[in-house]
């Protein structure tokens, strides 16, 4: 499996869901895939809660599960998110199209040589990935993990900055205390994510 060459995401007050999140590519588009609706603690974790109840965190064995028993797996306690049918259907869904566009392989999304252009462009063609998310993904990907194409920051949009405003900007829980006032903040003010 694919290592980050310098995974530096700490989020789940977890150091063994952290590692996972740092060292599979799977594991962390599943995380930010999750992360809507739920605490990101929570979002981030769910990769850990699956990888325990399957034993690894392939895309080709997810999208090749029997859906019925996939979701029964997300929505065992503690579940994987607020609503783990859905979000279980997504997931297969995602590994799926993995399956069908890169061969099973989450990191062939962000192979060498390519475009921040192109990442973003494949990042928006995975299911249950829209604008907003994706921009998050390019930043966390490029603040947290290394991966930083050229073009890059562009694609993030205002994720690219040095506000503390998403998951990409996490890296302990000062990090994470930090983005949850700025949010709170933003929210008061009437203001987004992205303003």
């Amino acid at each position: 499996m694919t290592v980050f060459p310098k995974g530096t995401l700490a989020i789940t007050g977890d150091a063994d869901s952290d590692f996972l999140l740092n060292s599979n590519p799977l594991a962390l588009l599943i995380g930010m895939l999750l992360d809507q609706q739920v605490p990101m603690e929570w979002a981030f974790r769910g990769p850990a809660t699956l990888f325990e109840r399957l034993g690894d965190l392939d895309a080709s064995e997810i999208a090749a599960y029997d859906p019925e028993s996939f979701i029964s797996l997300c929505c065992e306690k503690p579940a994987i998110h607020r609503f783990p049918a859905s979000m279980g259907k997504r997931i297969q869904e995602m590994c799926q199209y993995l399956v069908d566009s890169y061969e099973g392989d989450p990191a062939a999304l962000w192979e060498a040589g390519i475009s921040g252009e192109e990442l973003s462009k494949r990042i928006r063609e995975l299911p249950g990935y829209g604008a907003e998310k994706t921009m998050i993904f390019i930043a966390l990907l490029a603040k947290r993990m290394g991966i930083a194409p050229e073009g890059w920051a562009e694609y993030a949009g205002p994720f690219a900055d040095e506000t503390p405003r998403s998951v990409a900007d996490i890296d302990g829980p000062e990090a994470l205390l930090s983005v949850r006032e700025w949010k709170k903040a933003q929210k008061s003010a009437g203001k987004s994510k992205q303003e």
